[in-house]
């Protein structure tokens, strides 16, 4: 059986919107990272095949093969840094660049050496360059020129006998031209997704500053228009308490009332944000089970809308809650239907075979309560792997529960 805690995410703990955005942006940095090390070691390969078929030094397959593979391992660690740069970081990391670089520069002189290819040799290094993390226009123009420098070698290369003539021997050449583009290429889709998801979070950021500041102005706005009022009747009735006590008393009694006023107008503001229609809620709850990757089916009542928001509301809230935090996450079912006691509300899910057994949580022990004093039932179910709770109260119960908090 599963246990309960309360909606709101504890301090540190990232919303789940949050986990799944980072989730997504986490699987397509793999995606980038796939893509490039993938064409870097066909690279290698297509390299190490051309030294086997090209008569010469007998050791140079595996200069370019083996040294490659180095190379290749070495380019992740410019990845990772290039994954992990924070972009205010002033000055060059060196310490995280300097042993691919200089890894890179061997590679290039040894396989150059041994294939008399200048072309590879000038490839390692130039494929390196490009992967770190240059400032905004500057890795453009750097590819630009590495591409054309690349592109002269290779026809030095053919000019000298280094490369066999026809599409054999310039595959390769091609290939390596090529290379740098394509892996930028790459990064700058990576690039254009972290710019996104930076403008996302800004936008919510801001969202949410507006919403405090509307908030915070209706408020202002409220209070400071009672309490002027209290003000001048208090006032009023200190200067008439000796001359007319009568008076003062009526102004002190008008005082109070507008107390109440501005209470209860403190607390209407407070309602008409935070009630949500119980469709809403029921539609909300599906879409935040359907994010975190369950299949969901839902059922709501085509005049949800009616259902007493104050009793079930809070209902919907935790057992949402308990079926993220406690269920298997595979699927999970929704109800919100009329019955003739009045409104039924079910949620059922696979329970995790962890949680099996667990003694229900003060969450739902709190439900329970609640429920109770809005004079409906609550049942828990927990036969065949799935966790069922079922909610029933009265129709007439949203009107009253509105009704007395207001008072």
């Amino acid at each position: 059986m599963q246990s309960t805690s309360p909606l709101v995410e504890p301090p540190g703990d990232p919303s789940l919107g949050a986990r799944q955005l980072a989730r997504g942006i986490t699987a397509t940095w793999w995606y980038t990272f796939s893509a490039v090390v993938f064409l870097e070691l066909f690279l290698v390969l297509i390299w190490t095949l051309e030294a086997f078929a090209s008569p010469g030094d007998a050791t140079a397959p595996i200069v370019v093969g083996a040294g490659g593979i180095v190379w290749w391992l070495s380019t992740a660690i410019l990845l990772w840094a290039y994954r992990h740069r924070v972009d205010a970081d002033p000055g060059i990391p060196w310490t995280r660049i300097a042993l691919p670089l200089l890894i890179a520069a061997a590679y290039g002189a040894a396989a150059g050496l041994v294939t008399d290819s200048w072309l590879l040799a000038l490839m390692p290094i130039v494929q390196s360059v490009v992967l770190l993390n240059w400032p905004k226009g500057v890795r453009l123009r750097i590819v630009i020129l590495m591409t054309v420098l690349l592109f002269c070698l290779a026809f030095i290369d053919g000019a000298r006998g280094a490369m066999e003539p026809g599409a054999p021997g310039w595959l390769p050449a091609l290939y390596a031209i090529l290379i740098p583009a394509m892996s930028v290429s790459s990064l700058w889709w990576w690039d254009v997704l972290v710019t996104l998801d930076r403008a996302r979070a800004s936008e919510s950021r801001l969202a949410a500053t507006q919403e405090r500041l509307r908030v915070a102005t209706d408020v202002h706005d409220l209070q400071g228009h009672h309490l002027q009022v209290i003000a001048l009747q208090l006032e009023l009735a200190e200067r008439l308490m000796c001359r007319d006590p009568d008076a003062a008393l009526e102004q002190l009694q008008a005082a109070r009332v507008s107390v109440d006023e501005a209470r209860q107008g403190t607390r209407d503001l407070a309602t008409r944000f935070r009630s949500v229609p119980l469709g809403d809620e029921v539609a909300n709850a599906r879409d935040l089970l359907s994010a975190a990757g369950l299949a969901v089916e839902a059922e709501i009542a085509a005049d949800a809308d009616d259902a007493p928001a104050s009793a079930l509301g809070p209902v919907i809230r935790e057992t949402t809650t308990n079926v993220l935090r406690h269920g298997a996450g595979r699927h999970a079912r929704l109800t919100l239907e009329r019955v003739p006691e009045g409104w039924r509300y079910e949620v059922a899910n696979d329970v995790d075979a962890d949680a099996a057994g667990e003694p229900v949580g003060s969450g739902l022990d709190g439900v329970r309560r609640r429920i109770a004093e809005a004079g409906g039932t609550l049942e828990i179910h927990d036969e065949g792997g799935d966790f069922a709770v079922v909610v029933t109260v009265p129709a007439n119960e949203g009107a009253s529960a509105d009704r007395g908090g207001s008072r």
